[in-house]
């Protein structure tokens, strides 16, 4: 085993971290920014609007990730409409493309985690907040929304992990990230097991780290609505 190559390549390593950790928190913030109001209107009576967030979700949790950031980074720029649209600038960024595709992704499984969530909330927490006589939107500021995502959170941690394993696509357009340093090593040493096994620890002690905090997490808010 070349151990030697590793070590040397560690600070290496750790701004592939730096890089893998940058396109998950962008993505999951963004992705839950739009998830919020995809998940209410996924819950409404009228069909149209839910319909339409179906299909959006449907879409995407149904076909493959890679598939999704091929069509984005390297469909799109096949269009001459494109490259001459003022767009062009952010499609041909591979860091762009990977964010979008990540968002889109995580914002499409985060939308139907919320929904199921708010489909779950106890009847009863509905009808005392309109016996208080809450209007529609007050009562979805503070009872429905916080109840619903304190309750989506062992789901959601799911979803960020899986998210955080899936950002390991960005390599495949030249993102430098813990998988893209790990490529880059075994084409220069011819070591992929020391290459690859370094960057499974990485992602593994990543992941760890994000079960403490999900754990912590849900011992502050998701216990106590627990029945005891």
């Amino acid at each position: 085993m070349n151990l030697d190559a590793i070590v040397e390549n560690l600070p290496r390593y750790f701004e592939g971290a730096v890089v893998t950790f940058e396109l998950l928190i962008v993505s999951l913030l963004i992705g839950l920014a739009l998830a919020i109001p995809l998940a209410v209107l996924r819950t409404l009576p009228i069909k149209w609007l839910s319909r339409t967030v179906w299909a959006y979700t449907y879409v995407f949790r149904g076909t493959p990730m890679l598939v999704q950031l091929f069509l984005i980074y390297y469909g799109l720029g096949q269009f001459d409409w494109m490259q001459r649209s003022a767009l062009w600038p952010l499609f041909s960024s591979a860091w762009f493309c990977a964010c979008l595709t990540f968002v889109l992704n995580t914002g499409a499984y985060t939308t139907e985690i919320i929904a199921g969530s708010i489909r779950s909330l106890p009847h009863g927490e509905i009808e005392a907040a309109k016996s208080l006589g809450m209007s529609r939107a007050v009562m979805l500021r503070r009872i429905v929304l916080p109840h619903a995502l304190r309750r989506a959170l062992p789901a959601y941690s799911n979803e960020v992990i899986f998210m955080l394993h899936g950002t390991a696509l960005a390599s495949v357009v030249t993102i430098m990230d813990v998988t893209g340093i790990a490529r880059d090593i075994n084409a220069t040493y011819y070591i992929p097991f020391e290459a690859f096994i370094t960057a499974a620890i990485f992602y593994f002690t990543m992941t760890l780290v994000l079960v403490g905090l999900f754990h912590q997490a849900e011992k502050r808010w998701l216990k106590p609505l627990m029945p005891r």
